[in-house]
């Protein structure tokens, strides 16, 4: 885990952090580290799988499709070269 320190915080703000840990009975550090993790982290992110899984739901492919992915080149790529 790694640490941040916050330098020059208001008053005003440290005394609403104060104030909201306290009403859900948690320290100041952990309710900043909720607060921090709701703010990068928030629940209605969308995740890749689960929006895949809903355009797939909604519209699936046609027999069509489905041949033509199957029937695609399957010839291996060469591999790509950086730098020189």
């Amino acid at each position: 885990m790694k640490n941040v320190t916050i330098r020059n915080l208001s008053d005003e703000v440290h005394r609403a952090i104060r104030q909201r840990a306290a009403t859900h009975e948690r320290s100041i550090e952990a309710e900043m580290r909720a607060i921090l993790t709701d703010a990068v982290l928030p629940d209605e992110r969308i995740k890749l799988g689960s929006m895949l899984a809903e355009i797939w739901a909604a519209d699936p492919m046609t027999e069509e499709e489905h041949a033509a992915l199957n029937n695609r080149d399957r010839t291996p790529h060469e591999p790509m070269e950086f730098g020189g």
